[in-house]
C-alpha cells in the first residue's frame, strides 16, 4: 500500500503520534510518505527518517508567538491534498484541533478516497473538564470539521479499549465507526554502557546515585507539580535517591517547578537534562529506578512502553490509558492522579525487596514483547488500514 499520513507537525517535541509513525515505517515494506504544517527547512525535518511533505507558510518570529499559531494554519496544505491524496491507497489524519485536520476534512471526505482518523487521545473529556472555555470553541468545531472527519471516516483508531469509552463522552453528535488497534514502539537496542555514558555526561552526579526518571513534556497535563511535591518524602527518607524531569519545556513551567523544589529543599536532589533523544534517552532509562509518569491524562503513553522494553517497572497513574495492561500484568504500578496517589505510588515501590523489584522490571520487558513491541502494532495498523482501502 501507499500510506500518507497527515499530522500537524514532525516535530519530535511534539510527543508520541510522530514517533510511533516513524517507528511504524520502519518495519514494514509499505510506502508511508507524511503531509504537515511544518516550515520547509525545519530542522528536525532531516531526522524524521519518511518522506514528509512541509507545506507550512515559513514564518518570522513575532507571528510564531501569536497565540494561534498552533492551530497551524498554511495556504498551501489543502491544494496539495486535492492534488495528490489519489495517489494514495490510504490517508490516515492524525489528531484533531489544528489546520491540518480541517484541510483533511475539506480535501477527504466525499472524495472516495479512503481514510481512517487516530483520534491520539484528543477526544478525552479530561480536556472538556480542564479547559471548559475551549471545549466550547471545540463543540463548534466539532459540527463544521472534526465531527464531520471522523463521521465519514472508513474507522476512527483508538489504542485502547478506555480511550475508545472515554471519546464517547466528547462532543455530540457522536457518530463513527471505532475501532481499537494495539500500538506501540521499537524495542531497546544499541550498546548500554555507550549510552549510559552519553546519559551521564549530561548529568554527571549520578553516576553514583539512584534516580527516578520523568521524561515526557513538561506539562501541567503530566502532573509534573504532584511528582516534586511526593518526592520531598522520598528525599526525606531514601538520601541516595533522586529524580530527573527530563523533556521540553513547552508552555514555560520549568522555572515555576525549579522555584517549588527550591521551597520545599529539594533543588539540590532533582535534575532537569531537558529533552533526553536518542542513546542518551535509552541510557537514562537503562540505569533508572523506575519510570514515573504522573499524568492527569494520557493517551497510551510512548515512554511507558519504551520503559517497559528497558525493562524498568512502570509507576503510572490510572489516568494512562494502558494502566490495566500494566497493573494486571504485575510490570509496574498504579494510584490515583492526585497528591497522595502519586506519594502511594513511590512508597508502594520503596517498600518492595531489590528482588521483588528486579521481578517487576522483569515482567514489565516480558509484557512489552508480548503487547507493545512495535511489530505488533504494525500488523494491527495495517490491517485495519488495508480493511479501510477495500
Amino acid at each position: 500500500m501507499n500510506i500518507l499520513h497527515i499530522i500537524a507537525s514532525v516535530n519530535p517535541v511534539d510527543g508520541g503520534p510522530i514517533e510511533g509513525i516513524v517507528q511504524q515505517s520502519r518495519h514494514v515494506g509499505h510506502e508511508r510518505h507524511i503531509a504537515c504544517l511544518d516550515e520547509p527547512g525545519a530542522p528536525f525535518l532531516l531526522d524524521c527518517g519518511v518522506k514528509v511533505f512541509a507545506l507550512g507558510k515559513t514564518r518570522g518570529a513575532a507571528w510564531r508567538r501569536q497565540p494561534w499559531i498552533r492551530y497551524g494554519y498554511s495556504p498551501y496544505l489543502l491544494p496539495w491534498l486535492r492534488k495528490n491524496i489519489r495517489q494514495y491507497d490510504v490517508v490516515v489524519v492524525n489528531g484533531l484541533w489544528n489546520y491540518a485536520a480541517f484541510a483533511a476534512r475539506r480535501a477527504l471526505v466525499g472524495s472516495g478516497v479512503p481514510y481512517v482518523v487516530f483520534t491520539h487521545g484528543m477526544l478525552d473529556p479530561w480536556f472538556k473538564r480542564v479547559y471548559p472555555v475551549k471545549s466550547v470553541a471545540k463543540q463548534i468545531s466539532w459540527w463544521f470539521c472534526e465531527g464531520p472527519l471522523l463521521r465519514h471516516a472508513n474507522k476512527v483508531l483508538f489504542t485502547t479499549q478506555e480511550e475508545m469509552a472515554l471519546a464517547r463522552n466528547s462532543f455530540w453528535p457522536y457518530e463513527l465507526r471505532e475501532k481499537v488497534v494495539s500500538y506501540g514502539t521499537a524495542d531497546i537496542q544499541g550498546e548500554p554502557d555507550r549510552q549510559r555514558r552519553k546519559f551521564h555526561a549530561l548529568v554527571p552526579r549520578l553516576r553514583q546515585r539512584s534516580y527516578f526518571l520523568f521524561l515526557s513534556r513538561i506539562h501541567p497535563k503530566k502532573g509534573c507539580d504532584l511528582l516534586i511535591e511526593a518526592f520531598v518524602e522520598v528525599a526525606r527518607l531514601n538520601e541516595d535517591t533522586d529524580l530527573v524531569i527530563a523533556g521540553p519545556d513547552q508552555v514555560g513551567w520549568r522555572n515555576k517547578l525549579e522555584a517549588r523544589a527550591q521551597a520545599l529543599g529539594v533543588s539540590e536532589r532533582i535534575h532537569w537534562p531537558g529533552m533526553l533523544v536518542g542513546e542518551a534517552k535509552w541510557g537514562a532509562l537503562r540505569d533508572a529506578e523506575a519510570l514515573v509518569l504522573p499524568s492527569h491524562q494520557e493517551n497510551f503513553g510512548i515512554v511507558v512502553a519504551e520503559a517497559m522494553a528497558a525493562g524498568k517497572p512502570v509507576l503510572i497513574t490510572d489516568k494512562v490509558n494502558i494502566w490495566q495492561e500494566v497493573a494486571s500484568s504485575g510490570s509496574g504500578l498504579v494510584e490515583s492522579d492526585d497528591a497522595e496517589g502519586i506519594l502511594r505510588l513511590f512508597k508502594r515501590y520503596l517498600a518492595l525487596s531489590p528482588a521483588d523489584r528486579v521481578a517487576m522490571g522483569a515482567q514489565a520487558r516480558s509484557t512489552f514483547l508480548e503487547r507493545f513491541e512495535v511489530k505488533k502494532a504494525v500488523a494491527s495498523i495495517d490491517l485495519a488500514l488495508m480493511e479501510a482501502s477495500q
